[in-house]
């Protein structure tokens, strides 16, 4: 796994939680900023993906390739679905989704780091 892809798709994820935040707090739905930055973001879970399945293929990485390719999934499908759900509810609470949505996968990669060193 990539360390620097990782702390990327962190970054990103907790800066554009924040401005879901933000949004929510300005009682407005989800804009065009945050949709092209959770496409964004979905870009960047995917080439991580792609490089951690390349390595994990290769050889490296934990034993267990199930929780990881598990986690791995996980994290390729919530941006879409948090864009999905934000789309159908435009009110505050839609934006509240992406909050959530960002935490998860800043939360999800920190833990697909661990899995990957074998720390957990």
């Amino acid at each position: 796994m990539n360390t620097p892809i990782a702390a990327v798709v962190i970054a990103l994820s907790l800066l554009l939680m924040l401005a879901s935040l933000i949004t929510a707090f300005r009682n407005r739905a989800m804009g065009m900023v945050l949709l092209i930055g959770f496409c964004v973001l979905e870009v960047a879970v995917l080439v991580q993906a792609g490089v951690t399945v390349a390595a994990a293929v290769g050889g490296e990485g934990p034993s267990d390739k199930v929780t990881l390719y598990g986690y791995l999934i996980g994290t390729a499908l919530i941006p879409p679905a948090g864009v999905a759900l934000a789309l159908a509810e435009r009110s505050r609470w839609g934006s509240g989704i992406l909050v959530v949505a960002g935490f998860a996968i800043a939360v999800m990669t920190g833990r697909l780091l661990q899995i990957w060193q074998g720390t957990a």
